[in-house]
């Protein structure tokens, strides 16, 4: 079979821009798939890494935290319970007469270590006195914290509190 000049050419053309679809379709197409890939790899890579460095300052301040807590609760005297502080300090802040119950549990956790709550309960307790009172406990560098306060209005005396706190620390094993 002889082809034309004309039909060499179109064969020609037909060849060349099959070649090119190829070239395109198996060759930059996929490179360029590629590359949009690997850069939303590396955006999400980048996140994560500023994720990571993010929980790593976390954890640095968490860790200084739980130290400064824990050489807290090693300082205290060797007698020391939460109970018996938190009734001296009652005395101190004038609340002591307001106490109408004060109850202890204690509970095992990590490590050996043991959390100890004290629930009590004021009444008829002026705002001041109680912000006193909650002053001294926060602050005491004992490591203890209030874990709840609920507070009422007293029904019968207007312009007093009554008070349901709870509060907790850990003792060393």
């Amino acid at each position: 079979m002889q082809l034309g000049k004309r039909e060499k050419l179109f064969v020609q053309l037909a060849a060349f821009a099959a070649a090119g679809f190829c070239l395109l379709q198996f060759v930059v197409f996929p490179m360029v798939e590629d590359r949009k890939r690997l850069k939303k790899s590396i955006v999400t890579k980048e996140k994560g890494l500023e994720e990571m460095a993010r929980f790593s300052e976390q954890y640095a301040v968490l860790k200084r935290q739980s130290h400064t807590a824990e050489n807290a609760v090693r300082k205290r005297s060797p007698g020391f319970t939460l109970f018996s502080f938190l009734e001296k300090a009652a005395g101190k802040a004038g609340v002591k007469r307001h106490i109408k119950y004060m109850k202890p549990s204690s509970s095992k956790g990590e490590g050996g270590w043991r959390e100890t709550m004290v629930e009590m309960k004021l009444d008829k307790i002026s705002l001041k006195r109680l912000m006193d009172y909650l002053y001294l406990i926060e602050l005491s560098r004992k490591a203890i914290q209030i874990k709840r306060c609920a507070v009422t209005e007293n029904k019968g005396r207007k312009g007093t509190l009554d008070v349901v706190l709870q509060a907790i620390t850990v003792e060393p094993p």
